[in-house]
Formats: C-alpha cells, structure tokens, sequence
C-alpha cells in the first residue's frame, strides 16, 4: 500500500476506485467486440456498453474494495479488477430485473429492453437485453478469475460469488412469487429483501473482497453481521425513495413500484394496519398499470396513515444501527473502517 493511499481520506479513495472501474469497465468492453460482424450485433453491443457505463453508484465495486482492504490488502489492479467483476455481474442482473419489472428507465435513461425495441418490436428488445444481460454475466465470471489473485485465495472468493448469484436468483423468485401470493407478510418481505439485496449488495461483495485478500472466517462472519442489516436498511431505503422519492434524483418514475403492485414492506404493513376501506383502495390501484398520480397520491396517503413510512424509517435507523456497533467491535484497516462507516450512512439516508 503506498503512503498516498494511506494519507489520503477514505472519501477519496472511493472516489478513486470507482474512476479506476468505469476506465476497467471501459477497457474490458473494448477488448469484447462483437464476434461477427453484423451490424445489428455490433449495435447491439454499443447499447450494452453504454447501459454497463453510464451512471450507478458502483456500489459493490466499494465494498468489495473496502473488504480487501479490511482484511489488510494492498491497493493494486488485481483487487480492480475483481470489483470490476461484480459492477458487470450487476449490469447483467439489472437488464433482467428491468424487463421483470416492466420498466421504462433505468439511471433516467432508457431501460436496455427497451432502447433495443426502439424501431422494432418489444418483443425483440425483451429477447435481446436477456441474451445481452447472460453475456454481462458471462464476462464478470471471466474478470474475476483472470483478476490475478493467488489461486487459494481466488477459489475463495469464487466460492462466495457462487453464492451471491445463488441468493440474488433466490430473492428476485420469491419477489416473483410475491406477486401471485394474495397477500404478504411483512416477514415474507424482509426475507426477499435479504436475499434479493442485503446479501447481494453489502454482505457478499465485503466477504470476496476479504477472501481474495486472505480473510480469516471471524473477518468474514463481521462483513456478514455488518453487511446484511445495512444491506436490508438500504433496500428499505430503496421502498421509500421508489414510492416518495423524487423522479428527477432517483432517475425513475415515482409510479413504477405502485403500477408494478411491487411487494414491499412498506405495502404489507400498510395491508396489515389499514381499514377495510383502505385496503380494497389499495388492493384496487397498487399494481394496476393505469395507475395516475393522483391515485398514487392517494396511495401513499394510506401509507402514512396506517404508520407504514414511519415503521420503516424506524426500522432503517435500527439496522444501520446494528451495522454499525458490530463494525465498532472489529479491528479493521483505520481508512476501511472509516469508509464503511461513511457509506452506511450514506446508504441509508440518501435521496437517489
């Protein structure tokens, strides 16, 4: 690790890692061109590398890098590329996640689904971002084992990885099979929001960036008490900012988890608490694709009413909470501790 590094406040550092992956990004893409040269194909890879480079908080590309410098590593372009990795992995499970949901924009921009349809049919969008989305896959399988790690501690981390698509493919099902449940659970919501986002985004990326870096299990099992409460305060974070957030900061339609009938915790403890009369007015608009805003106004009046908002705001603070204290009981990296610090609260009151 250089001296630089070590004086330089984490904040920066973060803000280097995440330019030294968009140039890692750009160069991996560059070096993957079209294996025919068929117009279309090419096109198609030109939309592909524009999704994968424009915008994201390159969020687990951090916390991977934060995680191997927990855990002692030094900065180097081995542990870049790695976390170069799981930025692709996430490009590929967000083409797929967008056509799922039915969604229009994506970083207020056009979802790849659907700047692929544009002059053709939505059907051949949809076919060509799936089969776009496996190739993003694809590649961040490819990054990460030719990253350059010694090999024990590579089949460490790859390990890890198997389980993070194992979980994420896990949570977007029971997301999936949320929707054909007449009605859901607050617990049934946490557990998707577990497997879908706590383990995905904090708690994996954290534990393979201290895997490659030689971790010993009780480093791991402190990523692991670290990462799942902020990873759950972050996606509850994520509810509130997708029904009362401001389009023009999160880059999406405050209507689309409304008009999608999205299962959160936010709607299953509105559910469990509204009145009768409430509830069939809920039951009548959320997921309903003719959804206006002033139905959704109305929608989340009802979520206000019941203490929904203020339940899960309550629940966010105690999962942070708890991310926090397990973190001031290890002993990490000085600059990797106060990054991790600054990220959770970043993470769980942003406003995008």
């Amino acid at each position: 690790m250089t001296a630089e590094l070590v004086r330089r406040p984490a904040d920066q550092v973060s803000d280097d890692v995440r330019r030294r992956v968009d140039r890692r990004l750009a160069t991996f893409l560059d070096a993957h061109q079209a294996v025919v040269s068929d117009p279309d194909v090419e096109a198609a890879h030109r939309a592909l590398r524009a999704f994968v480079l424009t915008g994201g908080k390159r969020l687990r590309p951090l916390l991977c890098y934060w995680g191997w410098r927990g855990a002692g590593g030094a900065d180097s372009e081995e542990i870049i590329s790695a976390c170069t990795a799981l930025e692709l992995c996430h490009a590929g499970l967000l083409i797929h996640d967008d056509i799922m949901d039915g969604s229009a924009l994506r970083r207020g921009r056009p979802t790849l689904h659907r700047d692929l349809a544009a002059g053709r049919s939505d059907g051949f969008g949809q076919s060509a971002a799936i089969l776009l989305g496996v190739l993003a896959l694809a590649w961040s399988e490819e990054l990460l084992a030719g990253c350059g790690v010694q090999q024990y501690r590579l089949r460490a981390a790859q390990r890890l990885f198997n389980a993070l698509r194992g979980e994420v493919i896990t949570g977007q099902f029971l997301d999936v099979l949320a929707g054909e449940r007449e009605q859901m659970t607050v617990r049934q919501a946490l557990e998707v929001v577990r497997f879908k986002t706590a383990k995905y985004t904090v708690e994996r990326p954290l534990q393979i960036g201290g895997a490659l870096a030689g971790a010993d299990p009780a480093l791991l099992e402190v990523y692991s008490g670290f990462g799942v409460p902020l990873g759950e305060a972050f996606q509850l974070r994520d509810d509130v900012l997708g029904m009362f957030g401001d389009p023009v900061a999160t880059g999406k339609s405050a209507l689309d988890d409304l008009r999608e009938g999205k299962h959160t915790v936010l709607i299953a403890h509105t559910l469990g608490h509204a009145s009768p009369r409430d509830v069939a007015h809920l039951k009548a608009w959320h997921g309903n694709a003719d959804l206006t805003e002033e139905r959704a106004a109305e929608l989340r009046q009802i979520v206000v009413r019941t203490g929904a908002l203020a339940h899960v705001e309550a629940l966010i603070g105690e999962r942070v909470g708890e991310a926090l204290g397990v973190l001031g009981g290890a002993r990490l990296d000085p600059a990797a501790e106060q990054a991790l610090t600054a990220l959770a609260e970043r993470l769980a009151h942003r406003d995008r």
